[in-house]
Formats: C-alpha cells, sequence, structure tokens
C-alpha cells in the first residue's frame, strides 16, 4: 500500500497552515546535528516557500551559510501525514512587506489574536528579513488508509 502523496495533494497539503519545522546545517561540525526549530511558513502550490525570521537569528545566519535549508510540515492527528521540502534559498529580503507579514499572522492565528499580535509586535517590521525556498526535493507520506477505522481522537 503507498503511502507516497502525488505532486498535487503534497502541495495542498505544503499550503494548508500548518506549523513547519525549518532544518538547516549547524555549521558546528560532525558532532553535531542540523539545526531545528518550528516556523510559521507560506506557500502557494508552484511556488516558492517563505520563512520570516530575526535577520541576526542563528537560524538566518546559518541558512545564509549553507544556501539551502528543509523544512517539514506535519498533521500529527490521525491520519498521520506529512510532507518535507528541500531546495535552495533564492531570495532574501532585507525588507519585511508589512502586508505578506500580517498574512503570515492571520494564517495562524484566530482573527483577534493576530490583531493582537500584529500591535504588540510591529518592531519586528525592522528587525526581520524574509526567506525565499525553492522546493527541490520532496518527500511525503499519508497514512489515512492505514488504520482508516481508527477513531478520530486516538
Amino acid at each position: 500500500m503507498p503511502f507516497t502523496m502525488d505532486r498535487a495533494e503534497r502541495e495542498r497539503f505544503l499550503a494548508a497552515p500548518h506549523v513547519g519545522v525549518l532544518a538547516v546545517d549547524s555549521g558546528t561540525g560532525p558532532d553535531r546535528g542540523p539545526l531545528a526549530v518550528p516556523v510559521w511558513y507560506s506557500y502557494v502550490p508552484g511556488g516558492l516557500l517563505t520563512v520570516i525570521t530575526g535577520r541576526d537569528s542563528v537560524k538566518a545566519r546559518r541558512i545564509r551559510a549553507a544556501g539551502r535549508f528543509t523544512l517539514c510540515a506535519q498533521h500529527e492527528q490521525h491520519p498521520a501525514a506529512y510532507v518535507s521540502v528541500e531546495g535552495p534559498v533564492v531570495a532574501i529580503e532585507d525588507r519585511l512587506d508589512p502586508d505578506e507579514w500580517a498574512a503570515l499572522a492571520n494564517r495562524y492565528l484566530p482573527p483577534e489574536a493576530a490583531r493582537d499580535y500584529r500591535a504588540s509586535a510591529r518592531e519586528q517590521l525592522a528587525a526581520d528579513i524574509t526567506l525565499r525556498m525553492r522546493p527541490e526535493h520532496w518527500s511525503s507520506a499519508d497514512f489515512s488508509a492505514f488504520g482508516a477505522d481508527l477513531p478520530e481522537d486516538r
């Protein structure tokens, strides 16, 4: 039974508002694994994956050095599913688009919480950068066919 998603399924899944785990070479040598941190991201099928992060964060420095990163998004509840993408950074934009920043907050937070977040974190507009990655390598799985008779709250 194949669990891999086809292109349209994996792109649709990645476009949904999952928290992603971004991974990039830690640059600390062979005795350490990659840096892996949860992030908000945006993706439109067929387009670029976008992450907004602190200009001077470890994550931003490591992504600049590596020139690429991986992001894995998952659905933890039954049925479990994930999509992982890896690819080159094709743009690092030093200025944030306020509308894009607001859309990201609206993607992950209820309307009132998004409004409060935007009001309290407005200084981030000057402190953050936008990273754009072109998904090049994909990995995915959808386990909805496995244990289809399991209760949803398992």
